[in-house]
């Protein structure tokens, strides 16, 4: 778990209780491997130690250097670009249409803008800035992934939002209309523009309060753009969302891999949570089992949300990917990522303004 999602705040649940999934067993969605049960002396321990016991260098002195990103310069992008926003937000261009991955524009990943985890950087384009959207692919309902506002103000912008059982339920609840939601259980795909979209496992949990835990699914989306001419390849996408590492990898590599590119969490870590977010070399070993090419992480340089040192998840992969020989990208936030001909990327982390 993560700090981001220890809210004292009730929140609606979902209206359906989805209980022909196989996921779910008594109004709860449930992991392919169990977890480990949390009592509430393991969630004061945890608070203890963010409260008592936080590094100073989980937070940058400095901001991190982010490149501004205008509509300008995404209409001019090709297709199959991609660019960072921050933290899971990923904003990718494909057959002519713009898709957002959870998109989370909050000054803080939290209930309360108040307090909670704040941002290291402002996004590289103001929310009100992004061109009209195909589709936002959503991967569970943690607050730095499910935006409350960035959703109700994406909402006249966005043809449809793709989420995981449970929260579609939320979004019509926030006023998104009915007909622009997409609920999916695992395994379950729909096709966009002759783009394949598939709803795949993952190791994580849900939850936006105290009363809600695993009522909604969490899920990873495997993305498809078939070839579009003699001379192309085609692209195939993995994004993560959050999740700890399990068995399921090498499953979906199997039936969609290989993978040009995966954008994997690597962030928010530690030994007490392994089973709900990757440790560094987990993430690296799901890439091999996903028959990826090329290992994107995300789900770091934005918000404080564990003990560990922010350039820590950067350079741990960074070493670890150069002893396995593994391609590695990390584009700076707001720099355009070339998918299908991934292009060398720098050591931002280590730069200052």
């Amino acid at each position: 778990m993560s700090a981001c999602t220890l809210s004292f705040v009730r929140t609606d649940r979902p209206v359906e209780t989805y209980s022909t999934s196989p996921q779910a067993a008594d109004g709860r969605f449930r992991n392919p491997k169990p977890r480990p049960p949390e009592d509430l002396s393991f969630m004061a321990r945890v608070l203890w130690d963010f409260t008592f016991h936080k590094p100073a260098d989980t937070v940058p002195t400095t901001p991190p250097v982010v490149l501004p990103l205008t509509r300008e310069a995404l209409d001019a992008a090709p297709d199959r670009s991609l660019f960072r926003l921050g933290h899971s937000t990923v904003l990718i261009k494909l057959r002519g249409g713009y898709w957002i991955t959870d998109p989370v524009f909050a000054e803080r990943a939290s209930p309360m803008q108040w307090m909670g985890p704040k941002r290291f950087h402002a996004p590289p384009i103001a929310l009100d800035d992004l061109p009209p959207l195909r589709g936002v692919l959503l991967s569970h309902d943690h607050y730095d992934h499910l935006d409350h506002d960035a959703v109700q103000r994406l909402a006249g912008k966005t043809d449809a939002f793709y989420a995981p059982l449970g929260v579609g339920d939320r979004l019509v609840a926030w006023g998104v209309p009915a007909e622009k939601v997409r609920q999916f259980d695992w395994w379950q795909e729909a096709d966009v523009d002759g783009l394949r979209l598939v709803s795949t496992p993952a190791q994580h949990f849900s939850g936006r309060g105290l009363f809600d835990r695993d009522r909604t699914l969490w899920t990873s989306w495997v993305v498809i753009d078939p070839p579009q001419g003699e001379h192309d390849a085609g692209l195939r996408l993995f994004f993560s969302g959050d999740t700890g590492y399990f068995d399921g990898f090498a499953e979906i590599g199997r039936r969609f891999g290989p993978f040009d590119v995966t954008l994997l969490e690597t962030g928010a870590y530690d030994p007490k949570w392994a089973y709900v977010h990757m440790q560094p070399e987990e993430t690296v070993q799901a890439h091999v089992d996903l028959r990826g090419r090329v290992l994107l992480p995300v789900h770091n340089g934005t918000f404080d949300l564990a003990m560990h040192a922010w350039t820590d998840p950067f350079e741990r992969v960074t070493a670890l990917t150069a002893e396995r020989g593994i391609a590695l990208a990390t584009p700076r936030m707001g720099e355009r990522f070339t998918l299908d001909a991934p292009q060398s990327t720098r050591a931002w982390w280590r730069e200052r303004e």
